[in-house]
């Protein structure tokens, strides 16, 4: 780590402590040229998602559209906001776990849709009447067949 006050390049950690909610680390240190101490923090960097969408354009991944998504399919349904972060949360992680740096809605709205499941089966399908574009009755109906045949 190179000192701000003389620009050497070397120094030793004198003390580490969390911060930040365990976020990220403070670490006190002292250059080994001219003694003076400094403060660091190292964080952790995340690698950027990029969402592709339907029409091929990419956006950086937004956990809020989650957030809205969730809260627009469980309008006036018994389910916490909690429960929206949760989801929010759990797929934000899944998808910073994996390799992959490219995500589609596709699979972004698959993931939703598998846990809006277990939470409220009413918002599961106005989430998925929405996100698969329901053109007709008969695809709602192909929906709820599957939900209740899932469900026995």
């Amino acid at each position: 780590m190179k000192c701000p006050f003389c620009g050497y390049q070397e120094s030793k950690v004198i003390d580490s402590r969390p911060a930040e909610e365990g976020a990220t680390i403070r670490r006190r240190r002292e250059c080994l040229a001219c003694q003076k101490r400094f403060t660091t923090y190292e964080i952790i960097e995340h690698m950027p998602l990029v969402v592709v969408k339907r029409d091929g354009s990419r956006q950086t991944f937004d956990r809020a559209k989650i957030i809205n998504g969730v809260a627009r399919a469980c309008d006036k349904r018994p389910v916490a906001y909690t429960q929206f972060e949760k989801i929010a949360d759990e797929i934000e992680q899944e998808l910073q776990s994996s390799l992959e740096r490219e995500v589609s809605t596709v699979d972004i709205g698959e993931m939703v849709m598998k846990r809006l499941k277990d939470i409220d089966e009413v918002a599961y399908v106005r989430f998925a009447s929405v996100y698969r574009s329901f053109k007709d009755i008969n695809t709602f109906m192909d929906e709820l067949s599957k939900l209740l045949s899932d469900k026995n």
